[in-house]
């Protein structure tokens, strides 16, 4: 959930109203908002870096107010006041217009190349124009193009925003694509032009810059736009031009964003253009963006922003019975009006038409237009009242069994451990001495760090993960868990299922297999299978890569083979950075249920 921070009192200036802490706090929760802290810049520095970093900081109060993650229209002051002012009905919800040009002129157009479709082939554009800049709204300005980076953009992944001075760079503008030692300019806040590849190394040690730098870092082409005069604008994702760079003086911004993904850019640029126009026009009342020109390789033309409306309709009681209040039609409308989703009665019977607007790209269900007449109404207003269907929940027969064999476990001396799900390739492959492809692995498409691959198949490398970082306690070391693996099963609609394991180690200076043969016996002994071949359960000698040759016997429960136990081979021991002997069992649980 993004959060912002705004000055409280240019908040309640906007707002044409000052509130206590308590009164701004329940205005916020009956918004669908969250007041999380109230502070000041001052006492960040002291609690993060000391009171010596914090001499001459501000004592000006800030609230950081937590947004929901599809309210991206309210992620800076100025759209955080005008939807609280709509919700006080002080306004009306805004309308957003797509104009052309004022002067009859030609729009601006950004055209693409085809280099640009190895590395981010999309790119859409837009105007905004008469602007007025204080210190205040140009910090806002800036702060909100950064969180929307941060949270939609996906940390510029998916889309990189540039904003540019209109009136230092002229049109129409090329987008293409270069390798990076031809490219050279002067990026922002620097004082001499480089190439691209030297802004690869001068960023590596910028704290905020570096974590861009393997978006495009290994690309052979980096994306580049240009203006008519070869002026460079952005190389995005990673830094603007310094040219072009936006100034308290700026009157008309040219809005351009890059992306690898055409529908997801087209959502952006909307969100961010409305989002921009609405906060910093100086006649914001009009709600208007020019359009801009896009000139695809393959020659088609496309205008932007796509300002696009739509209307749903829903009944009252549609709205009435899910929420659990008994209002009329034409309340309701105005609830969804108050939370900027213009409503109106059509006549025929409660039937409501809602307007959705270009910035709730979150509505696409009518139980989305529901959950927002419920906030408008008031979480706090809806009358408890007893649901007409009694039910009693039980517990999953799988989890039952679960929790009972905890217990029993921690009372035979071995202490519960909980562990990742997800793992590393190595972890349940090398490290166990297996083949990544025997293990039925389902790997994570996109993982941020190399421990967390792929869901376990297994629950043994875990524990002795948990082993290795508790290697000073005192011995032995006798540690189970009792939990779910993932294994692709081509059967099931999502490809893979989930399977209920125990398994528990014994780490001593001696193998232990005796402990774990006795636990076995135990955990048996518990779900009341007797030893024997046919209705029983008994061992029997086997090979596993995972444990030492000849120490390793396979489990058979009712003729059929729920896992193994044994001693560790010295291999998997000392990958897992253990010194001594180990033991293990693991067994899967369901076929008792």
């Amino acid at each position: 959930m993004p959060t912002v921070s705004v000055k409280r009192d240019l908040l309640f200036e906007a707002l044409g109203q000052k509130y206590t802490d308590e009164e701004f706090d329940e205005l916020c929760f009956e918004f669908g908002l969250e007041l999380d802290e109230i502070t000041s810049e001052k006492e960040i520095l002291i609690r993060e870096q000391g009171g010596e970093k914090a001499e001459g900081a501000s004592d000006v109060v800030l609230y950081k107010i937590d947004v929901p993650a599809n309210r991206y229209d309210l992620l800076c002051l100025e759209g955080l006041v005008r939807g609280l002012q709509v919700f006080k009905e002080k306004l009306e919800a805004p309308r957003y217009k797509r104009v052309s040009p004022a002067d009859g002129g030609e729009p601006q157009r950004l055209v693409i190349t085809e280099e640009t479709a190895s590395v981010r082939p999309h790119a859409v554009a837009a105007v905004l124009r008469n602007i007025t800049f204080t210190q205040e709204r140009y910090e806002s300005f800036i702060e909100l193009q950064e969180k929307l980076h941060q949270n939609i953009c996906r940390k510029r992944t998916l889309v990189a925003i540039g904003t540019h001075d209109l009136d230092t760079i002229s049109g129409p503008f090329t987008y293409t694509a270069k390798p990076p030692g031809e490219i050279r300019f002067k990026p922002l806040s620097q004082s001499r032009e480089y190439t691209a590849a030297e802004l690869m190394s001068l960023y590596k040690t910028d704290s905020h810059l570096r974590h861009y730098l393997h978006i495009i870092e290994n690309e052979p082409l980096y994306p580049i736009i240009y203006d008519s005069n070869g002026i460079v604008l952005s190389m995005p994702p990673i830094i603007n031009g310094d040219h072009s760079k936006i100034s308290l003086n700026t009157k008309n911004i040219f809005i351009e964003c890059t992306a690898t993904d055409l529908t997801k850019v087209n959502r952006f640029t909307l969100i961010i253009t409305v989002c921009l126009f609405v906060c910093f026009n100086t006649f914001f009342i009009l709600f208007r963006v020019e359009e801009a020109e896009v000139v695809y390789p393959d020659g088609r033309l496309s205008v932007y922003p796509e300002l696009a409306y739509r209307t749903e309709t829903l009944s009252g009681d549609f709205i009435n019975k899910r929420v659990g209040i008994n209002e009329s039609a034409e309340s309701i409308a105005q609830l969804l009006t108050r939370m900027c989703l213009r409503s109106e009665v059509s006549g025929e019977g409660d039937l409501i038409q809602v307007e959705i607007p270009p910035t709730r790209a979150d509505v696409i269900h009518a139980c989305d237009i529901m959950e927002d007449a419920a906030i408008a109404y008031g979480f706090n207003n809806i009358v408890r009242s007893t649901p007409r269907t009694y039910t009693v929940a039980n517990q999953l027969p799988v989890n039952k069994l679960t929790e009972l064999l905890r217990q029993d476990l921690t009372a035979a001396g071995f202490t519960e451990a909980l562990t990742f799900a997800l793992c590393s390739e190595e972890d349940i492959a090398d490290k166990l001495r297996k083949n990544i492809t025997e293990t039925r692995a389902v790997h994570i498409s996109n993982p941020k760090t190399a421990d967390f691959q792929v869901a376990r198949t297994s629950l043994l490398p875990g524990l002795l993960k948990t082993i290795a970082a508790n290697r000073k306690m005192p011995l032995p070391l006798k540690l189970f868990e009792i939990s779910d693996v993932v294994l692709k099963d081509e059967t099931k609609d999502v490809g893979a299922r989930n399977n209920r394991r125990l398994c528990a180690v014994y780490y001593n200076k001696s193998p232990g297999f005796e402990v774990i043969h006795g636990l076995l016996d135990r955990v048996m002994q518990l779900l009341d299978v007797k030893p024997g071949r046919n209705q029983g359960y008994h061992i029997q000698a086997a090979e596993d890569s995972t444990f030492f040759p000849g120490r390793c016997a396979e489990i058979f429960s009712c003729g059929k083979s729920i896992g193994h136990l044994g001693v560790l081979h010295p291999d998997v021991i000392s990958r897992f950075e253990l010194t001594m002997p180990c033991s293990a069992i693991d067994i899967d649980i369901e076929p008792f249920l």
